[in-house]
Order: structure tokens, then sequence, then C-alpha cells
């Protein structure tokens, strides 16, 4: 057991860099706070720092190896398209304004590389929405560009990736089953529709993702919850994606961050994915 958490929280979301993980908002709240962890030291609470701009919940998060970037989300009042930019060199001032997104959402998923970042799904919308934004690091104060689509509309999905994709797993369309679809984003041709890879080993919504260059991992979630920890192969990406963990407990509307995922700089070889740290792909730790 690692951590914990200065709060107890659901609907959080994460980032981070080489060395340390952000997780912020959530709810119950909607929370501004944002906790740090440490991965040279990850047994301690965790630091706080921030806050975000505002409250929020069940947003999506990615970043690079400077900034993290928090968007959308609920409430603001209702749905919000404004996104957080948190300074990795600066981390305990008041989260910056950038973006937004395209449109007000939440219940969606963030990724990307070092130089863009990629949102994509959430609610609300008709069956769950299809649509992907993408964040331009250098310039993070514009509109973000809609890109993509998805294969499929859905909410709670989770996402991870490496220098070259992004990974949109899982989620649920209102109406309908859950989702075990995985869409790959090509990064270097993001205009088209995502084909679609994997799938997960279980149809689920408000998983967590993270992962490294080489794999991505995406653990509990709900109809279960589950304890199911997915690894998605990078290198062969078309097969069911394997079981590993399993999770010390069934949780659902979790979050992730690694010190490997989206093209970092090399780090920790540990990776914090769902809120916890694998020495192995048989051994799992809770943060």
């Amino acid at each position: 057991a690692k951590g914990p958490l200065t709060v107890n929280r659901q609907y959080i979301e994460a980032t981070g860099n080489s060395s340390y993980g952000y997780f912020g908002g959530g709810s119950p709240g909607p929370l501004t706070s944002v906790d740090r962890i440490d991965y040279s030291n990850d047994t301690p609470t965790a630091t706080a720092k921030g806050p975000l701009s505002a409250g929020r919940y069940a947003f999506a998060a990615t970043g690079n190896a400077s900034y993290g970037y928090l968007g959308s989300g609920a409430p603001g009042p209702g749905t919000m398209s404004s996104i957080d930019r948190i300074d990795y060199s600066s981390d305990t001032s008041t989260a910056v304004e950038k973006g937004p997104l395209s449109a007000a959402k939440y219940y969606l998923a963030a990724t990307g590389n070092a130089s863009y970042g990629y949102f994509a799904g959430g609610s609300p919308g008709s069956g769950g929405l299809t649509t992907v934004d993408r964040v331009d690091y250098s310039n993070d104060t514009a509109t973000a560009v809609v890109k993509g689509p998805l294969s499929l509309g859905r909410w709670g999905p989770a996402a991870t990736g490496n220098s070259s994709y992004g990974y949109f797993a899982g989620g649920r369309s209102p109406g309908s089953n859950y989702h075990s679809t995985v869409d790959r984003v090509d990064y270097s041709s993001d205009t088209g529709t995502t084909p679609t890879k994997g799938p997960l080993s279980l149809a689920r919504r408000g998983c967590g993702g993270t992962g490294s260059s080489s794999y991505g991992y995406f653990g509990g979630g709900l109809p279960g919850p589950y304890s199911t920890v997915d690894r998605v192969d990078y290198s062969n990406d078309t097969p069911t994606a394997a079981a590993k963990g399993p999770l010390t407990s069934t949780r659902d509307s979790l979050s992730g961050a690694s010190a490997q995922e989206n093209a970092l700089p090399a780090g920790p070889i540990e990776l914090y994915t769902c809120a916890l740290s694998p020495v192995n792909d048989g051994s799992w730790h809770n943060v």
C-alpha cells in the first residue's frame, strides 16, 4: 500500500511527469484540490498542491514533461469546456485557465504526446460523444481543434498512450451496453475515424488508464465494480487485452498516472496505474 491521497474522492483525474503524479479535482465537492505523489518516496500522504481554478469532477487530464492539462468536466455550473494548466516547475500556484475544448462535456478521457493532448468521448450527447479535441501545447490558449472521430460514441472511457498512438478504451453509450472497444488515435494522421483495436477483456466504463512506452493498463470500472486490470500490448494491439493484476479491491471512477506514459522522458520503472503501482504484471500495490 502506498499514498494515501489527502482526501477520499471519486471521479478524479491524474497526469504527471517522470518524477511526480498529480491527482486533481473529484467528488464530493466538486473539489479544486490537487495532490502530488513523489515517485521516489511514495509511502507518505500525498502533498497538497494547486489548486485548480475551479472545482470539477468527471473531467480528463494529460500533459507533457512540463505541464499538466486538466480539461472539461462538471459542474461549472453544468458541464465545462475550460482547461486548467498545472506548471510542474511552480505547482503550488493556482492552475492557469487555458483552452477551451471545442464544447462543454464531462465523463471524457485524455492522453497525448510531448506536443499535443487529445481529449475524447464524453457526455452529453445521444449515444455519447465521438468528438476528439486536440490541444496544441505550443499554443494552448486557442480553442482545441476537432480531430478524429472515435469509432463510436461513448462516455466514461479511459485513455493512455505513447509517443505515436493514443488508446481510448471502454465506456458506455446511454441506453446501450457497456463497451469493451479500444480505439487507437494515430498522432501522425489524426483526422480520420479511429481504427478499432483490442478489445478489453471486460466491457466497462469508469476504469483508470495509464501505461509505459510499450503497454497500456486499464483497471477497475463498472458495472462491477471490477478489480480486473487489462494490458494492451502496443506492438500487437489487435488481440483481446491480457488480464493482469488484479487490484487489491474492486473500484470504479478512479484514475492513474505513470512516469513512462505519453512520451515522457525516462523515469522510474513503477507505473501508478489506477492509483496502483505494479512491480511486475503479477504484483500490484495500492497508492
